[in-house]
């Protein structure tokens, strides 16, 4: 995908025509005002950019394209390698750039052949670069500098500024005690590297407050930005990155930049590290921050038959979660309705349901293969965590509980508003298939059991065997409806067609605005007290719907004025409160990162998670829970309300002086999908139990969780 970015990015400059960009000034210095025939001084290509602008390192990253420097150079003086300081990580996350903000000097040495001819020289270069901001402009122009050969070399009066930013250049870090190995064997195309820093025996090491390697650009492999720090001051300074391979082999060395922060300041070494598999040599073996290690279970190998089968019995089960239950009482009165229907006609009706499914849940595959080819971590549920995802279903399913209410009527000839609700609410072939793609966003935060080993495989396969298990997983979750529409006789069994249903189809709505107060509160994680701009405009809109309804469809008179208030409605509504006061589609997103997650004295005392946290825990003998966890996940909040924040599991971690803590997946965070991975799981739950001996391995639980489950791995983790 980088590499896809970054053509795309060349593309886009060789159409729009390179040209003098506005927000970088290129100056060229020179070390020396004279220079003797055989000596070599430094030329300083300076760029200096306007505030909140980038240039971009040798290695741009995901995006971007690096300065270049083309030299016009008279006979007998040639330039050697462009030396690049230090650069910074580029925000945001993900798409991570290196790169140069405000200012930045490429240095580039310049060698004068001993036959040099005396007197001036004119040195000349084209330089191009790409600067970014909210859009990025290509830039060219030309520079020139002259020089006089002479019999001796003079310092010029910008000799001391190239030598302030050749201080700032990575130095070579071949003597300095770094070391690469793999932490897992490879299971798919992104596998964890670890590297460690043993600082020298006269450097403290709590002084080193971050790590992290910038990497030398590759064809065949990509080191991903986000680094994660997994160890303390007991040991060596060890990080986790991500590597994803795009083709041949596993790299058996990489070179780059380490980057050591220490007392304030930064340092860089310039390294070409072997990758060990020693890591790895045990299977399943990471290191903690103790320099001991604990084995994480070895990633079975099943059969793809037994994989598809979970996917489908994962599917069937979604059926009863109670994600999906707003969407089956919609089924029961749809079939209600069509129990005297023609055999073939109901017929047809489960398979454009099933359809439906089937095209959804292809559909978020597809997403999924996309992100992954993107370079970025993909999971079950991740949409959950896309605010303009959030907004779009809310209002959905608003509308449709209005419409199951009788606040508007569906129509052919309704209009934009009440499209979504009238084909998940009336009867026909198009009903039928917006049903199934309902259920399917719906379906989407649960993890049902069994469901969460099928999709863990799925998400380390091939995208065809990807493809395939989810539809099955579709299949499976439409198979009821399919199979009860292809044997009309058992429709006997459901009540006949009567006054009734108008009655049922209103009571039908309240799990409807139950499922909006869940995607409501699901949002708070995103909006914090913003999120009371998402209930006005769902005010707004449900009075657009009420004046649609009466003053439109059933009113006698003056139906264009009623239009008029409803287009109003709406575009106050999304104007004011979607647009202005809640930035729906750009909210600011606070996150902990230190210090208690909750408060109270009754609850369990929760503390951010982290792989650091875990080893400090581990390293002082506590027994450690992780609940990884999510807003959006259904199960994780029953598995808390009923099997975790209770009074027994609390009291058992307080008398146990155990660890708790909390991984919050809400916002789909990459270091918490790889971590997930780890454990072959796709998305959320994962509960774990770290016993008090470091040695031993953590306690996964399953999805769905009891009291005596999580009090049992607790007391056998605490032995």
């Amino acid at each position: 995908m980088r590499h896809f970015l970054i053509a795309v990015t060349a593309g886009v400059c060789l159409a729009a025509g390179v040209v003098h960009a506005a927000h970088t000034r290129v100056q060229l210095f020179l070390s020396a005002g004279t220079v003797r025939p055989g000596d070599t001084i430094w030329a300083g290509m300076d760029l200096k950019m306007d505030a909140g602008w980038h240039t971009y390192w040798k290695n741009s990253g995901v995006a971007g394209l690096p300065t270049k420097i083309e030299w016009t150079l008279p006979a007998g003086v040639t330039a050697g390698e462009v030396l690049w300081p230090l650069p910074q990580v580029i925000p945001p996350a993900e798409v991570t750039t290196y790169g140069y903000e405000n200012e930045v000097m490429l240095l580039v040495p310049l060698v004068f052949a001993t036959n040099s001819q005396p007197g001036p020289v004119v040195l000349k270069a084209n330089v191009s670069w790409l600067e970014c901001q909210d859009q990025c402009v290509p830039g060219s122009t030309k520079v020139e500098a002259t020089i006089n050969v002479g019999s001796d070399t003079t310092r010029s009066t910008d000799a001391a500024t190239i030598e302030s930013w050749r201080s700032k250049v990575p130095i070579a870090g071949g003597s300095l005690p770094f070391r690469a190995a793999w932490e897992n064997p490879p299971a798919s195309d992104t596998r964890p590297l670890l590297l460690e820093f043993s600082p020298p025996a006269n450097t403290k090491l709590s002084q080193i407050t971050a790590a992290n390697f910038f990497p030398d650009a590759s064809d065949n492999f990509e080191i991903q930005a986000a680094t994660e720090t997994i160890s303390n001051p007991s040991a060596g300074f060890v990080i986790r990155k991500l590597v994803k391979k795009f083709s041949g082999d596993w790299p058996n060395a990489i070179n780059g930049v380490m980057v050591i922060e220490h007392d304030g300041r930064r340092y860089g070494y310039e390294v070409s590290l072997p990758v060990s598999d020693q890591a790895a040599a045990i299977a399943g073996t990471a290191v903690n921050t103790a320099g001991q290690t604990f084995t994480i279970p070895a990633a079975p190998k099943p059969s793809i038959i037994r994989m598809l089968l979970y996917a489908f019995i994962g599917g069937l089960i979604l059926n009863i979660m109670p994600c999906v239950l707003p969407v089956i009482a919609l089924k029961i009165l749809g079939f209600v309705s069509e129990a005297k229907s023609e055999p073939g006609h109901v017929r047809k009706l489960g398979v454009f349901y099933t359809f439906g499914v089937m095209t959804s849940f292809a559909v978020l595959g597809g997403v999924v293969v996309a992100v992954k080819l993107a370079g970025h971590q993909a999971a079950w549920g991740m949409q959950f965590g896309n605010p303009v995802f959030l907004v779009a279903l809310a209002t959905l399913v608003t509308l449709v509980a209005l419409n199951l209410f009788g606040v508007f009527e569906v129509t052919l000839a309704s209009g934009a508003m009440n499209v979504a609700s009238n084909l998940s609410t009336k009867s026909g072939l198009s009903g039928a298939f917006f049903n199934g793609a309902l259920a399917t966003a719906l379906a989407t935060p649960c993890s049902a059991p069994i469901l969460g080993s099928a999709l863990a495989f799925a998400f380390t396969q091939p995208v065809s065997t990807l493809m395939l298990i989810f539809l099955t997983i579709g299949l499976g979750l439409a198979s009821p409806y399919l199979v009860l529409s292809w044997n009309p006789a058992w429709l006997k069994f459901v009540p006949r067609p009567g006054a009734w249903m108008e009655k049922f189809k209103i009571a039908m709505g309240f799990p409807m605005l139950a499922a909006v107060l869940w995607l409501y509160n699901i949002a708070t994680a995103t909006y914090g007290k913003n999120v009371l701009w998402l209930g006005v405009f769902l005010v707004f809109m449900s009075a657009a719907a009420w004046t649609f309804g009466n003053f439109v469809q059933r009113g006698r008179g003056r139906k264009r004025i009623a239009f008029a208030v409803v287009l109003i409605l709406l575009a106050g509504g999304y104007g004011y409160a979607l647009e202005k006061e809640l930035n729906w589609r750009h909210p600011v997103i606070e996150t902990a990162t230190s210090g208690s997650l909750k408060e109270s004295a009754e609850g369990i005392d929760w503390q951010p998670w982290s792989a650091a946290a875990v080893a400090q825990a581990r390293a002082a003998g506590k027994t450690v829970l992780v609940d990884f966890t999510a807003d959006w996940c259904l199960t994780c909040q029953v598995n808390k309300k009923t099997s975790i924040e209770i009074t027994s599991v609390r009291e058992k971690i307080k008398s146990l002086g155990a660890v708790a803590l909390l991984a919050d997946y809400t916002h789909t965070p990459d270091v918490i999908t790889a971590e997930l991975s780890r454990y072959h799981r796709a998305g959320v739950p994962l509960v774990l139990v770290y016993p008090k001996n470091a040695d031993a391995p953590p306690i996964v639980l399953p999805e769905v969780l009891t009291p005596g489950i999580v009090l049992n791995a607790i007391a056998q983790a605490a032995q």
